[in-house]
């Protein structure tokens, strides 16, 4: 041991300072639940055998190991700042498939500099340590040889500690495995950079699945899927048939906006007016993964959840769908969608066509200046002008989509664009929604308005929803102040992912419908109104305005909402008095979230939806100019 200790002296020292570097960023970056004393013990240690073996390799080197150790600390610590990054606007860790979605980072530009500050750059002092004494102390490390007995010993350590993080983490929290869809589970039991191997294991096992798909897994999940309550709505059934579709993606737009004031002023007073002309779903639930945008179109299109890891646009664009836009063909719709963004941000040039979109208005169709332009693209109501003339153009009936930008994170809006003043609370963010909430607002109500100017809103449904969260947990004190709580509980987290949903139906008197509903419900519930039968649809979602027995809301994270509970982090909530209840009472429901979510996945991973009768196998002909 005494002749083992001078050659790893320099591994030992960029395991230790990485270690407790990685620790206090898990305190201080990423919420992880703490619950016991078990969980902070187990949570400490768990980066302890990844990072042994990682820096350990430089052990099978001489000449260079120490530089070799600098730059595996280097490169570990930008997985972690990474990491911490991500969290800070997600509340979620970097998975493979995000990874891969490069062409987003040019436009990821004003929200990474929103989250970067001088404390996260002192996630690299460990690294300035390292460099310092290697510079003034360069013979005190050893780069001497070990023996073949030395590096089997000291993998035998990193082995044996993994094993006993892994007994433990196991013992502590049963089926650790199974529930990979809980990355803060996996990060808090396993650590972070194991976290990261068993994401690449789990992202080479979907890749594997299509290659290995057939037409019997296919049967399975049909067969699942038609047991489930389809029923309608008879009056309404048809009541839009043939009418034009304008469906609206209000970016990050939570349903606590509406009818409530900033400064004495309504955040949303055009929209507080639209839902009694509507039908507003008021316990309507956002059901978004890491695709954010992506995945709420991806849902109200096709009623399938989205990936637990990365967007469908990204990983899995040329499958097959039977979403709105294709089946609407057969009923003479022409589709389009409407976003200033460039075509190739979150793959939406090679995604629409699968999804059966004739016409995609992107960056290249619209005229942005510095002046009609913030953040992400076109201020809503310039986007909303310029469409308006594009849309005049197409054939009808149509169905279009239109995807908003202003309140879009870090929620900048300069002065004179704003109706409201800023909140006053600790955080920026909280206090730079309201304004940029209040300016889509009053673009929608611009939209609006030209509709009835052009002649085309009589013969328009207008389906308004909320996409995905705009505050995230980072900011739970300033959420707090605002709705006048103490705290904000797992409970109110997902009261909190509640998002506005509309359908504006001109003729129609309107209702608030309070079923616990969530994003798969657009699909059979706008088909439904437009004269389209869905029974043989393979689809999550049900018609909102039929009646169902127990209606359950999803989550992609496996939370849910029922009509009485609300489960989340594990804990079942009475939703009547919003504590704690029998975790029993809300197991058979977690089974079949589960079991819904599992049955997604494997028809996005195997591609399933190719051996459905009614899939038409596109070609993706659609006619936007991409040059």
């Amino acid at each position: 041991m005494n002749s083992l200790f001078p050659k790893i002296r320099f591994v030992l020292l960029a395991v230790v300072l990485l270690w407790l570097k990685t620790y206090i960023v898990y305190k201080l970056a990423f919420d992880i639940k703490i619950e016991n004393t078990m969980d902070e013990i187990i949570l400490f240690i768990s980066p302890v055998s990844s990072l042994l073996f990682f820096i350990g390799l430089a052990l099978f080197t001489e000449k260079h190991r120490n530089r070799l150790v600098f730059g595996i600390s280097i490169l570990l610590s930008v997985i972690l700042f990474s990491n911490a990054v991500f969290y800070g606007f997600f509340n979620d860790f970097v998975t493979l498939p995000v990874l891969f979605q490069t062409n987003n980072m040019a436009d990821l530009g004003t929200s990474i500099r929103e989250l970067l500050t001088y404390k996260t750059f002192l996630m690299f002092g460990d690294v300035i340590i390292l460099w310092v004494l290697l510079r003034m102390l360069p013979k005190h490390f050893s780069t001497a040889a070990l023996t073949r007995t030395e590096k089997s010993a000291f993998y035998l350590v990193v082995a044996s500690i993994f094993l006993v993080n892994l007994t433990v983490a196991e013992l502590h929290k049963p089926s650790l495995f199974t529930r990979s869809f809980d990355r803060e589970m996996v990060v808090k039991n396993l650590g972070l950079y194991n976290y990261h191997l068993y994401d690449i294991a789990l992202q080479s096992k979907s890749s594997a699945q299509r290659a290995f798909a057939s037409s019997n897994k296919f049967v399975e999940i049909e067969n699942y899927v038609k047991s489930k309550d389809k029923h309608v709505n008879n009056q309404l059934f048809g009541s839009a048939k043939g009418k034009n579709v304008v469906v609206i993606s209000m970016e990050s737009t939570q349903s606590f906006v509406l009818n409530r004031k900033v400064n004495g002023k309504e955040i949303t007073p055009f929209l507080n007016q639209f839902v009694k002309e509507s039908y507003y779903f008021d316990n309507f639930y956002h059901q978004t993964g890491q695709g954010k945008t992506s995945d709420a179109e991806f849902i109200i299109e096709n009623s399938l959840y989205p990936l637990d890891r990365g967007s469908v646009f990204f990983t899995h664009p040329n499958n097959e769908y039977t979403a709105t836009p294709e089946l609407l063909k057969d009923y003479g719709y022409y589709s389009a969608v409407f976003h200033s963004n460039d075509k190739t941000f979150w793959n939406r040039d090679l995604m629409y066509p699968s999804l059966g979109y004739d016409r995609f208005f992107s960056q290249i169709d619209f005229t942005g200046t510095e002046q009609n332009s913030v953040g992400w693209g076109l201020k809503d109501k310039d986007f909303f002008e310029q469409s308006i003339e594009h849309l005049k153009s197409l054939p009808q009936p149509f169905y279009t989509k239109f995807i908003t930008l202003t309140n879009h994170f870090p929620f900048t809006l300069e002065p004179k664009d704003r109706y409201i003043d800023e909140y006053n609370s600790q955080s920026p963010i909280v206090n730079r929604y309201f304004p940029t909430v209040r300016y889509t607002d009053e673009a929608i109500k611009y939209f609006v308005k030209r509709l009835k100017e052009e002649g085309l809103y009589e013969n328009t449904i207008i389906v308004i929803y909320g996409d995905h969260y705009g505050i995230s947990e980072n900011h739970n004190l300033a959420m707090a102040q605002f709705l006048g709580k103490e705290e904000i509980t797992p409970f109110d987290t997902i009261q909190l992912q509640r998002v506005p949903f509309i359908i504006h139906i001109p003729g129609q008197t309107g209702k608030t419908i309070s079923k616990v509903s969530g994003q798969l419900d657009v699909k059979p519930t706008l088909l439904h109104l437009l004269g389209v039968k869905t029974k043989n649809h393979t689809e999550f979602g049900t018609d909102l305005f039929a009646e169902e027995k127990d209606p359950m809301t999803v989550m992609r994270d496996g939370s849910f909402i029922t009509k009485d509970y609300i489960y989340t982090k594990s804990i079942c909530y009475d939703k009547n008095t919003s504590l704690p209840t029998d975790e029993a009472i809300c197991k058979p429901y977690a089974e079949k979230a589960k079991a819904e979510l599992n049955y997604s996945d494997k028809l996005i991973y195997g591609d399933l939806l190719r051996f459905a009768a009614n899939n038409k196998h596109k070609t993706g002909t659609m006619t936007t100019v991409f040059e």
